[in-house]
């Protein structure tokens, strides 16, 4: 079992990004969720709402970011202006954040026609993960999310029209040899670096929107099926939520171990 691709999302609900090499850290990967667009009072704004953010293109520049939309003028979000403090929630968790570039929200403001703001995390998080010594950034409520290939395989073989990994917005994407194996993960390693295999990943009307149109499938796949087919104890849910215990670069082709399962026969 291999580690096939990465993907970083330096803004949440934008477009990810797929890397060959990446560091992986408590946060999750260099630059993931550092950018967060948000209402005045700080309230997370997603594709959840707007499914149009999902086709927002994000280029890593020194300093910060380069976003882009089809036939807008693209703009710079650079750190160095993010200076003001600003509130901002995600689901159940208030913190600090930053705030800077008017120019940036305008553009924002003209692209989903409400009031906006763009928030960066700043050099250091301000956001505790679940109460603990570990900062979190702007990800829904864990560092990582992984993706098995062959149980989006066998996913797509239940759809009359197979979905993408990019539905799923995953970090960290492996080849195991069963579809689903991964529910059984409690600890694993990846190159260098071990993750604790926290939860699955509950799923929402988000997997339904098309990351190329930003349109939802009007017969709501592959959700639909998911609730058919994938109703856990937690929830609906497609790949699972993991938690670094070390920092390490990791690389596609890299071995995946599995250290430890959840059930012992």
């Amino acid at each position: 079992m291999q580690l096939r691709q990465m993907f970083v999302h330096p803004m949440k609900s934008a477009r990810g990004i797929a890397f060959e090499r990446a560091f992986a850290g408590s946060l999750g990967l260099l630059h993931d969720r550092e950018w967060l667009l948000a209402t005045p009072d700080g309230q997370q704004i997603t594709a959840r709402a707007y499914p149009q953010l999902v086709r927002v293109q994000i280029d890593l520049i020194p300093g910060g970011i380069l976003l882009r939309y089809p036939d807008k003028a693209p703009i710079f979000a650079m750190t160095t202006v993010y200076t003001r403090p600003h509130f901002a929630q995600v689901w159940k968790d208030g913190f600090d954040a930053c705030h800077g570039d008017e120019r940036v929200d305008t553009w924002f403001q003209s692209l989903l026609g409400i009031d906006c703001r763009l928030l960066w995390l700043g050099a250091q998080s301000q956001r505790a993960f679940k109460g603990g010594p570990d900062k979190m950034s702007f990800a829904d409520g864990y560092p990582y999310l992984l993706v098995n290939q062959t149980s989006l395989d066998d996913l797509n073989r239940q759809l009359a029209k197979p979905v993408s990994l990019r539905h799923f917005r995953p970090n960290l994407v492996v080849n195991a040899d069963y579809p689903w194996v991964e529910d059984e993960w409690q600890v694993i390693r990846i190159g260098e670096v071990e993750f604790d295999v926290m939860k699955p990943c509950t799923r929402c009307v988000l997997t339904t929107v098309d990351p190329d149109t930003g349109v939802k499938d009007a017969d709501g796949e592959p959700l639909r099926t998911l609730v058919r087919t994938r109703r856990l104890e937690e929830g609906v849910c497609f790949g699972m939520n993991l938690r670094a215990r070390n920092q390490g670069i990791l690389e596609l082709g890299a071995p995946v171990e599995v250290l430890q399962e959840r059930y012992a026969f």
